[in-house]
């Protein structure tokens, strides 16, 4: 077995329950959770939310919302100001393009703004089960690199090298089982090596302080 098998092995085995973390029940709604969750913990994005979603129910909702009223209804999430303007002209594209549907392609989809490939990714995957890449956030970024995955640091090149090495049947899981190591192990910018059941596989790659 290589090892990258063996870490995602390992992943799996101590994170069974990872899953994707914001709350939504239609690809609208994960559309807006994913754009606010750029930069800002989930739990804040989840405690955000529900008063949005019952308020706004189509992308015309959003589209027809004043920015201001919109921007402190998201305040607490960070750079709401950008967040509101993107999630409001992302649905009036909607609306104009796409009879106020969020679209299931790659391409469709980082064409709308605040929508990059991460979060594309993130849509295609939990809203239409379609796997075509891996959504590459700052846990995936910190630990492919550490692990010695990947010598890149810009997302789409760390995406690619990913690509190559985990099984494809692990795209939709792999970034959710970093996630959970992110949050409980590889932190930053100090990671708990000695209590990494990783570590004895992992390169510690630009580590340069560990506990």
């Amino acid at each position: 077995m290589s090892n990258t098998l063996k870490v995602i092995e390992l992943l799996k085995k101590n994170y069974p329950n990872a899953k994707y973390y914001l709350n939504f029940s239609n690809p609208l709604e994960l559309m807006v959770a994913a754009i606010l969750s750029a930069q800002v913990r989930d739990e804040i994005v989840n405690a955000t939310t529900p008063k949005i979603f019952a308020r706004y129910k189509t992308a015309k909702d959003y589209a027809n919302v004043d920015l201001k009223e919109f921007t402190r209804e998201i305040s607490a999430v960070t750079f709401a100001g950008m967040k509101s303007k993107n999630i409001i002209n992302a649905c009036k594209i909607l609306v104009e393009k796409n009879n106020g549907k969020v679209p299931d392609t790659m391409d469709e989809l980082i064409d709308l703004p605040g929508i990059g490939r991460k979060t594309a990714n993130t849509i295609l995957i939990n809203a239409f089960g379609k796997i075509e890449g891996i959504p590459v956030d700052t846990h995936v970024i910190r630990i492919s690199f550490r692990l010695g995955w990947t010598k890149n640091k810009k997302p789409e090149e760390i995406e690619h090298d990913l690509m190559k090495i985990v099984p494809k049947e692990d795209w939709k899981k792999i970034a959710y089982l970093m996630k959970a190591h992110g949050r409980a192990i590889c932190k930053t910018p100090i990671p708990f090596c000695s209590k990494c059941f990783l570590n004895d596989l992992c390169l510690k790659q630009g580590v340069t302080k560990k506990m």
